[in-house]
């Protein structure tokens, strides 16, 4: 389920140069956005972190709301295209054990985007309000549906309430990124390496296939 803006993207061919500039006022507004909020967060200072005049900022995003939706767009756009991937025919191992796998990773992969939606949604979701209102119901019942045809099938235990198995995945995975100050902390290290995301797949992955009841994939 994507937001439902318009797209930055696609109004004249991208070349090298545009998608560098791209890249780096996206990583830049990350680090903005993650620091000060939307609302504390300003265009100068975007450009100032991206070393790029604020003029370049304008000229790929329109204003800092869509900038903002940018960054979320693509973290979201991670997010739901892996879980609708997922079909009633698949192996219910094989897909979860690489959901775990990829959402552990966008964890360590993009932790500030992670931070910036559970911002956003702790206040209200007072930016993405088109996001959860276009159809978003209907996608995340499209998903749910897939756990239902496992449990008829046999492939996952019936007395599972699909809904709250999916935000049980959402919230054990995204941990990862919007609390890596406290793990890491727990663990005596100032940042997390890459054998404790690992870990963290390897562990969720046995407690959640063991907990659906099924059997973890050859």
């Amino acid at each position: 389920m994507a937001l439902n803006i318009s797209s930055h993207r696609g109004e004249k061919p991208a070349g090298r140069i545009r998608q560098r500039n791209e890249q780096l006022i996206l990583a830049a507004a990350e680090q903005e956005f993650a620091a000060c909020g939307f609302k504390g967060a300003s265009m100068r200072e975007i450009a100032s972190r991206a070393n790029l005049p604020k003029a370049n900022i304008h000229y790929y995003f329109k204003n800092k709301l869509g900038l903002y939706f940018a960054v979320l767009s693509d973290i979201i756009d991670l997010w739901d295209s892996t879980l609708s991937n997922m079909k009633a025919e698949d192996d219910a191992a094989e897909s979860l054990t690489r959901y775990l796998r990829k959402k552990i990773e966008f964890s360590r992969d993009h932790p500030l985007a992670s931070r910036i939606f559970a911002s956003e949604i702790i206040s209200g979701g007072p930016n993405l309000g088109s996001y959860f209102t276009e159809g978003y119901e209907e996608w995340f019942r499209s998903r749910t549906a897939v756990f239902d045809q496992w449990q008829k099938q046999g492939k996952l235990d019936s007395n599972i309430a699909p809904n709250h198995l999916i935000f049980l995945l959402w919230s054990s995975t995204q941990h990862y990124a919007d609390f890596a100050l406290q793990v890491s902390s727990a663990l005596g290290k100032e940042t997390l390496e890459n054998s404790d995301y690992e870990q963290a797949i390897e562990t969720l992955t046995h407690i959640i296939l063991k907990g659906c009841g099924i059997a973890p994939p050859a």
